[in-house]
């Protein structure tokens, strides 16, 4: 008990003091509300405008016939679907009600419609899926759906407008973030639809602020999650679709400022994206979660956005690509110290592509309870780095939150190579860890070197794609004189996904040179 409440006060520490203002403010008003039986209205008189909006992106099937599919596990509801489903976890019961499959290619209008009233009809009894993140997502996506088909439903349209003012009544500023964001990005969609100034006010007021904070100069989403990055490019995207089709003077100076960062944003994402198409699955990253690079980059020229190339430099990854390999390194810090709740203890991780083909991996995140398996995902034995007796170099905890962080500090870089010195280590063990890439054109050296009076007991890691076998590991490093093992680990690329792969684990105490030969 004494190590949790040490760790939380750490962790609360790093918070903004909006964040402090609004936890304590939310927590003390549902208290005053509970008390005096307050209920929201699930019914506002609204008149919707008639918008214009281009095909989007088609999202992935996830609902047919009354089953629904998500994070790989899926349920079918006979007679009533449970809006309140809680079998697999919060996060499913999110997506059930987010509503993304309504932007799936081939459901049925009436399907939509029903799904649509079935829920308006159940608001008063449904518990998660009021909360204001996903109001934000469903507004957007019902919305999205009933301009691709020239809907007007009074019913829905009076029910959706009084989501809107639940959600500007919760807007998320005790998490902020992503979170933040999306409420903005739905807030848009509303202002729009409704032709609602107040709205309009809201969203500018988050949309400018947020995007100028949450976008690094370089492109990145600063939370530095390559799948999340997708996740709000997607929704910038939207946005712009939405104020280019229907400009007016209002919006203008809106629009103007989304394509800017809708453009750094897509230069990032050709940044990190690996040349199979695939994203490194740093942080909180899965696939099939969000529309792939591909399909990204193919709406943005549909939209006519253009960019050009932003070196990566303020995200603290690094590429190295030749005609060989490529690889993608961190050597940065986890994130925004208010909001890392998507971070890693994975300072100095990276990913190795040879011949487009998958070698070494990020381990990935199979789920987002905050149970052991989470915990083993997101700490520094599950990343390609070092591990200093069995301890992770930012300690992360609760599903989450971080307490103690590392900080990436002293990179000097090359054509060639890139070091770093990390200090995840140094309140604990007076011990600082620094790391070298070395990039030639047949082989990549990690050259590791812990800076210590004493010797310290250490494990580098590297993790290798489930279609690497044993022989393919002795054939791509040399291991002879190195204290080795090979062991099993579970790769999980998609959520409750875990695939068997294997493990190089070195221990060393001072120094260590790996050479992986391409």
């Amino acid at each position: 008990m004494f190590k949790k409440i040490k760790l939380l006060i750490v962790t609360v520490s790093y918070l903004k003091l909006i964040q402090i203002y609004f936890r304590l403010y939310y927590f003390l008003r549902n208290r005053l509300r509970k008390a005096t039986h307050f209920t929201y209205k699930f019914k506002k008189d609204s008149v919707s405008s008639t918008l214009k909006f281009q095909n989007s992106i088609f999202l992935q099937e996830a609902y047919k016939n009354d089953t629904f599919e998500f994070l790989n596990l899926s349920v079918s509801f006979e007679n009533e679907i449970d809006w309140n489903y809680k079998k697999y976890g919060k996060l499913w019961t999110y997506n059930l009600t987010y509503f993304d499959y309504l932007n799936q290619k081939d459901i049925a209008l009436d399907d939509g419609l029903k799904l649509m009233k079935n829920f308006i009809n159940n608001m008063s009894s449904i518990q998660d899926g009021l909360e204001p993140f996903p109001i934000s997502l469903r507004s957007i996506n019902w919305i999205k759906f009933l301009l691709r088909h020239k809907i007007k439903d009074k019913t829905i349209d009076d029910s959706l407008y009084a989501q809107y003012y639940m959600l500007v009544d919760n807007l998320e500023y005790h998490l902020l973030g992503n979170h933040l964001l999306e409420n903005g990005f739905s807030l848009l969609f509303g202002a729009c639809y409704f032709d609602d100034k107040f709205l309009l006010q809201k969203a500018e007021e988050i949309l400018f602020r947020e995007l100028n904070e949450q976008i690094l100069k370089d492109g990145a989403h600063f939370e530095l999650s390559p799948m999340y990055h997708q996740i709000m490019l997607f929704r910038v995207l939207d946005c712009v679709n939405l104020a280019q089709n229907n400009s007016s003077e209002n919006t203008n100076e809106l629009l103007k400022f989304l394509k800017t960062k809708a453009s750094m944003m897509l230069a990032w994402l050709d940044n990190i994206t690996f040349t199979n198409g695939n994203i490194p699955l740093f942080n909180d990253s899965a696939i099939n979660i969000t529309p792939d690079s591909k399909l990204l980059f193919d709406y943005a020229e549909k939209l006519n956005i253009k960019f050009q190339n932003i070196p990566m430099k303020e995200c603290g990854y690094r590429k190295f690509k030749n005609e060989l390999y490529e690889c993608i390194v961190d050597v940065g810090n986890i994130g925004p110290d208010y909001i890392p709740g998507h971070a890693h203890a994975d300072t100095f991780n990276f990913e190795l592509c040879i011949d487009k083909q998958p070698i070494v991996v990020d381990t990935g995140i199979s789920t987002y309870e905050a149970n052991e398996r989470r915990t083993i995902e997101r700490s520094t034995t599950s990343h390609n780095t070092v591990e200093i007796n069995k301890t992770s170099q930012s300690e992360v905890w609760g599903g989450f939150r971080v307490a103690n962080r590392a900080y990436a500090t002293k990179i000097q870089e090359t054509t060639h190579g890139i070091k770093a010195t990390h200090n995840g280590y140094e309140k604990k063990y007076t011990l600082l860890h620094e790391r070298e890439f070395v990039f030639d054109r047949n082989t990549l050296e990690i050259v590791d070197t812990i800076k210590s009076f004493k010797e310290y007991m250490a494990i580098a890691r590297i993790h290798f794609h489930p279609d690497i076998k044993e022989e393919a590991i002795h054939k791509l490093i040399d291991l002879k004189n190195l204290n080795y093992k090979i062991k099993n680990y579970k790769f999980a690329p998609k959520f409750n996904t875990l695939l068997d792969a294997k493990v190089l684990e070195i221990k060393f105490t001072k120094n260590l040179k790996v050479t992986i030969k391409i």
